[in-house]
């Protein structure tokens, strides 16, 4: 773990760490967070790992500026409205994954839309020019605790899970940005934050409450928000230990059944961090026609693999008449 000074060499470190797949926490208005490379499944795994996060919740990626955010999304009206008067500053904005974009599944939970969002402080936006890619970064800190708004709770809370950390001193907002959802007909608000739902209505009119939406057994399509998540329209089959012919196999660890329609290992080697990488990708590959049944084989419960499980008794849809053992 090393703390240091946010000078032009250290900003040229820590692109350097970022581009390389290594994680670096930095500074926003908001809160501290811990970044890696929104297009690299690994280096969005290795914050899951470092943060101890239970679940593959959606990870906000960072963007310099609206025009960055275009090539990542599916960019509207009302995003431009939004981000012409509260861009750069503390509002994420929820929408379409655009075609192509290299914005890695893991870092979206698997779903079709993306979170994104401006950064305002100027060492974040010094750190996301100089590593020219989009930075996944929840807030610093081990899950469950609070958000960390100075570089000494970043250490205090990962130590030497953050090999590096940009001190830019106390953050001046202190609370969590803003997201809001424009993925659908009506804005809706699916976490309060930095920025003021009279902000937001002053520059794009009435939005609706995420309480209008139903909830259930589902994941979350943002921080803050319980929505549905990619699910394969494959039945799934979890614990299996063996296969049927027309199954499609997802594998873990070296010792892997045969005899079915197609196989795909997340890690040979039973490394879950290369798991969990690989985990939504090989999902939509097996999720294809004639298929019948997506079946997988066991993951530890332990480290990355108790949210590698969360997500796959999610897309297993907590059926126990799905599982054999």
């Amino acid at each position: 773990m090393s703390v240091v000074e946010a000078t032009v060499e250290s900003i040229a470190a820590a692109a350097r760490t970022l581009r390389e797949g290594g994680l670096v926490a930095f500074p926003t208005e908001t809160v501290y967070g811990l970044g890696g490379d929104a297009t690299n499944e690994r280096a969005v795994a290795a914050i899951f790992e470092a943060k101890n996060r239970p679940q593959f919740n959606p990870l906000i990626s960072h963007v310099p500026d609206a025009a960055t955010a275009r090539a990542f999304v599916r960019w509207n009206d009302t995003a431009e409205k939004l981000a012409s008067t509260l861009w750069p500053g503390p509002l994420t904005l929820v929408l379409p994954r655009s075609e192509g974009s290299p914005i890695a599944l893991l870092a979206t939970a698997g779903l079709d839309t993306v979170a994104i969002r401006a950064p305002s402080h100027p060492i974040a936006q010094a750190l996301m020019r100089a590593t020219g890619r989009p930075i996944a970064a929840p807030s610093a800190n081990r899950s469950g605790e609070v958000s960390p708004t100075r570089p000494e709770h970043v250490a205090q809370s990962l130590g030497a899970r953050a090999p590096m950390i940009l001190d830019g001193g106390p953050c001046l907002v202190g609370v969590e940005s803003t997201v809001l959802d424009l993925s659908g007909d009506m804005p809706i608000l699916l976490r309060p934050g930095g920025a003021t739902r009279e902000a937001i209505e002053a520059a794009i009119g009435p939005i609706a409450l995420s309480d209008a939406i139903p909830t259930g057994d589902a994941a979350r399509k943002s921080p803050g928000q319980l929505h549905s998540h990619y699910a394969p329209s494959r039945p799934v089959r979890l614990e299996a230990t063996s296969v049927s012919r027309d199954e499609g196999l997802l594998a873990f660890g070296d010792t892997v059944p045969t005899g079915a329609m197609l196989t795909m290992n997340l890690s040979p080697s039973g490394n879950l961090g290369e798991a969990a990488a690989n985990l939504f990708a090989m999902m939509r590959a097996l999720d294809r026609p004639g298929i019948g049944r997506i079946a997988v084989m066991p993951v530890p419960h332990t480290g990355l693999g108790l949210a590698i499980n969360d997500r796959l008794r999610r897309a297993a849809a907590d059926d126990d008449s799905n599982r054999q053992r």
